[in-house]
């Protein structure tokens, strides 16, 4: 897994994932999600090349929700494949999280 966090010194914060959101991708993106929620009241996270996502992972992205909707703000994910997306929906993840097919459309729900 890598994860990608674009130089943005706005409110919103975007980061790209690549890889698998198992185990190992999970711990690989923890520390860098969580200081990229910690510093932005909301954060696009571009999910086009997340190709497996397993629950640890889907953990992270629950956290980083949290983490941001207590200071009003959003977590929206991009394009995630539509495995990814099989996942979200049927764990209740799109009730947390707004999924949306472009980064436009990302910026456009956050405002």
């Amino acid at each position: 897994m890598q994860i990608t966090i674009a130089d943005d010194s706005g409110p919103t914060g975007k980061a790209t994932l690549v890889g698998r959101l198992d185990i190992a991708g999970a711990e690989v993106i923890a520390l860098p999600l969580a200081t990229l929620t910690g510093g932005k009241t909301s954060v696009i996270l571009d999910m086009s090349g997340v190709t497996f996502v397993a629950s640890i992972g889907l953990r992270h992205l629950v956290l980083a929700t949290r983490a941001l909707s207590r200071r009003g703000g959003k977590l929206v994910l991009v394009n995630p494949t539509a495995m990814v997306r099989d996942v979200l929906v049927t764990s209740g993840l799109t009730d947390l999280m707004s999924i949306v097919a472009t980064e436009s459309e990302a910026y456009a729900l956050l405002g």
